[in-house]
């Protein structure tokens, strides 16, 4: 038996590769079904991104809690959150994670943490220094995570989150998911810096850049981070460079990005490949045993869609349900 030179057991990498598959098929088949006109509403998909969303939320409990974007799937699934609430949330249904009334850009559980997909840029920064806070107080050792893309970084609302972290040394860590383009404006184009890492040390934050599509690499600086914060170290900035394999929202033509872009990045720069190639290659797992886990992820998903699709929806009645007032 070949020895494990990763810093995660063989069970554990089974599990990653597990939710990063599961994150793929879920966009992949999102990406479908959309196109049929089978899911109401807009859905930004993640297919691209999971080794960031998964080398960074592997570290985390359900007592830790972190702040989405309107690209959240990947975020809820690394989190923990039912496939199969996703899903009907998604189709709009009872027993959507939401009960059917938030749809893609809502999806919450706070059971696992997840205190929502946010369909405002930014918005998530404040969220999560507000759950930061609250950790700080409880003492348990307790963190928040806020995600932003690139484009979401320039807005006021993550700049003076960035400030107030750092006035209260909140635990709290600024993912920053580079896919270099906010919407259909490039990164290079729109950002000041050449590293968000100077954005964050304009703050007195320490920050980190890494590559996002290795989830070892992102595994590792997102742990020692993570450690950091919840020792009472205080803020961190991390970005990831990373790549989005669909449009900024589906039906996208994507007519900004150059001829060929598209499939090098599938064919060359695809996040489950590399973790696949790293594993297989040091023979700690085999090619069959992530194929036996692709081919379960598959029936996950096709399992999850029809009962989406066979859920009621909400009622007249549920509109008066889950607010604060009562009626």
């Amino acid at each position: 038996m070949p020895s494990n030179p990763f810093p995660l057991s063989k069970e554990r990498l089974l599990e990653v590769y597990r939710t990063m598959r599961t994150i793929r098929e879920f966009e992949e088949r999102l990406h479908v079904d959309f196109s049929r006109g089978d899911i109401p509403g807009f859905v930004h998909l993640y297919a691209g991104e999971e080794a960031t969303g998964t080398g960074i939320l592997c570290h985390l409990g359900d007592g830790d809690r972190i702040a989405s974007t309107h690209r959240g799937h990947g975020h809820c699934i690394a989190k923990g959150v039912d496939v199969g609430a996703m899903m009907k949330e998604i189709y709009g249904k009872k027993g959507g994670a939401c009960n059917g009334k938030g749809g893609s850009m809502h999806i919450a559980d706070l059971s696992k943490g997840m205190m929502g997909a946010n369909g405002i840029l930014g918005a998530g920064a404040p969220l999560a220094c507000g759950a930061a806070l609250a950790a700080k107080y409880r003492n348990k050792g307790e963190i928040a995570i806020t995600f932003v893309g690139d484009g979401a970084s320039n807005q006021g609302t993550f700049l003076e989150s960035l400030n107030l972290a750092g006035v209260w040394n909140l635990p709290v860590i600024f993912v920053v998911e580079n896919n270099g383009y906010a919407e259909s404006t490039s990164r290079d184009y729109a950002v000041s810096v050449d590293s968000f890492v100077d954005r964050a040390a304009g703050f007195g934050l320490p920050g980190i850049t890494v590559d996002g599509t290795d989830f070892f690499a992102v595994y590792e600086a997102a742990g020692e981070i993570i450690r950091r914060a919840r020792e009472g170290g205080g803020p961190s900035l991390l970005e990831c460079k990373t790549v989005r394999f669909f449009g900024h929202f589906e039906g996208d033509a994507q007519t900004y990005r150059p001829e060929g872009e598209i499939e090098n990045a599938r064919a060359n720069i695809d996040c489950l490949k590399k973790f696949a190639a790293q594993v297989t290659s040091q023979g700690v797992i085999s090619a069959a045993e992530l194929e036996a886990i692709d081919k379960s992820v598959l029936a996950l998903i096709e399992d999850s869609v029809v009962k989406a699709k066979a859920a009621p929806l909400p009622t007249e009645a549920d509109l008066t349900t889950d607010v604060y007032v009562s009626y």
